[in-house]
């Protein structure tokens, strides 16, 4: 699984990952964080997620990163906003009232590029990545963020009986993958869904706090 897999995703519009709605939990749980007026929230893969222009409404600034550009062509085209675009070397870098996109490859984002985060949002960018790569991301997240709290979504079901993404990630692997720098508090779980529906699955809602932020946030 690399780039040109999600990439072309995009282009075929297999994008069933896509929610036609804000996503609940997010609504629900936001809270949690208790973030102040006017946070800055990061979302990773964030895609062309409707979860932006909902944050944006509460009044929080939003970032994001995502490599497809047409996906956040697409999202700027439903906004019904004309972003500036600014090219840099490796990405390409949309800008709207409160919400900007970095359009490129997430692991050569930093955090001199990203500026500060007050939180992350993550609905569907852990588990789109296959166990090889979980353990870099959350590594690579916990950095450029300088351990901001975190909302994550995660999968739970049979791996064998779907062969992902989204792929399903238990709570041990999430301990696994956070728990050196996170307190974790398992938020919700909501049992008797279907995954692309037809592979039963758990969802859980983790909220992320860290242990001690870096010095230089």
């Amino acid at each position: 699984m690399d780039a040109n897999f999600w990439r072309q995703k995009w282009l075929e519009g297999d994008i069933g990952f896509h929610q036609s709605q804000v996503e609940p939990a997010l609504v629900t749980y936001l809270p949690e964080c208790k973030l102040p007026a006017k946070a800055r929230i990061f979302l990773p893969l964030c895609g062309k997620t409707l979860d932006m222009g909902w944050l944006q409404q509460q009044g929080y600034q939003v970032v994001g990163a995502e490599l497809s550009e047409l996906a956040v062509e697409q999202f700027f085209q439903a906004l019904g906003v004309v972003p500036d675009i600014t090219e840099y070397p490796c990405h390409l870098h949309y800008r709207s009232t409160d919400i900007e996109i970095w359009v490129g490859d997430l692991f050569d984002i930093n955090r001199a590029m990203l500026g500060q985060v007050d939180a992350v949002y993550d609905r569907a960018a852990l588990v789109a990545l296959p166990d090889q790569m979980r353990t870099r991301y959350a590594q690579h997240i916990s950095a450029i963020t300088a351990q901001a709290p975190q909302l994550l979504l995660s999968f739970v079901y049979e791996q064998q009986l779907y062969a992902g993404p989204p792929f399903s990630v238990s709570a041990d692997e999430i301990k696994q993958l956070y728990a050196e720098h996170y307190r974790l508090h398992l938020l919700a779980q909501q049992t008797g869904g279907r995954l692309k529906n037809q592979t039963p699955a758990t969802t859980q809602c983790w909220l992320l706090q860290p242990k001690v932020r870096t010095a230089d946030h």
